[in-house]
């Protein structure tokens, strides 16, 4: 009975004015938000996209009158890919005559392999000169005589070997028993030995006749079997 005055009374009774939620204005949080983000591109240092430097060749304007590039026969290094894993390096040029003499005019051919003391060690002797020049300018830079910063000496080290005329030019030819394992070993040691420039070559007739002579005559009996 309590219960039913008491509904009565409060339906009877003044009635409460509804509260309204509170409205928050967020224009000046915009407004800081703006500023926040022109804040931090101000002063944040984005970190440089690492790129890798292709050099690419002039466009010829007419194939027809191309003319081969000169390389400097006391500069060039041979590098013959044979069967077996092994390397054979002779330095200048052979031409088809020299071979066709008798007796053949052939150049020094060394034998060697993927080893530290086998092919990286001939390509790391034949660039001393543009190694002295980069241990040099690392020094310098450690010293304090030239003041400038990690990314500045990484250019300038990639300048030396870019302007390098003293270093070799090797001119890289694979014999038909050579295996893909090879291609990869040898760019990797051209990369270890910072040689400048080097060049994929179609190897010659006499270049294979030279391989199979220092091999042995073993790369001519595959090559017969493999026929």
């Amino acid at each position: 009975m309590a219960e039913i005055i008491q509904q009565e009374q409060q339906k009877g009774g003044k009635r409460r004015a509804k509260k309204h939620a509170p409205h928050i204005d967020m224009t000046p949080m915009v407004d800081l938000m703006c500023l926040l983000i022109v804040f931090f591109m101000l002063t944040t240092a984005f970190s440089k996209a690492k790129i890798m430097e292709i050099v690419l060749p002039e466009k010829i304007k007419d194939p027809t009158k191309q003319e081969a590039p000169k390389i400097s026969a006391s500069r060039t290094t041979n590098i013959l890919l044979g069967p077996d894993n092994k390397v054979y390096v002779y330095p200048g040029s052979v031409k088809p005559e020299d071979y066709s003499a008798n007796p053949p005019i052939l150049p020094p051919l060394t034998a060697t392999d993927f080893s530290a003391e086998g092919i990286r060690r001939i390509l790391l002797d034949r660039n001393k000169a543009l190694f002295k020049k980069i241990n040099d300018f690392n020094a310098e830079v450690i010293s304090g005589k030239i003041p400038i910063s990690q990314d500045s000496a990484r250019s300038m080290v990639a300048q030396l070997k870019k302007d390098d005329d003293t270093g070799p030019i090797v001119l890289i030819k694979a014999h038909k028993l050579a295996n893909y394992g090879n291609f990869v070993d040898i760019l990797d040691e051209m990369n270890i030995c910072g040689i400048a420039r080097y060049t994929f070559v179609k190897i010659a007739w006499y270049e294979e006749r030279m391989v199979e002579l220092a091999s042995g005559g073993a790369a001519s009996q595959a090559t017969a079997s493999a026929n």
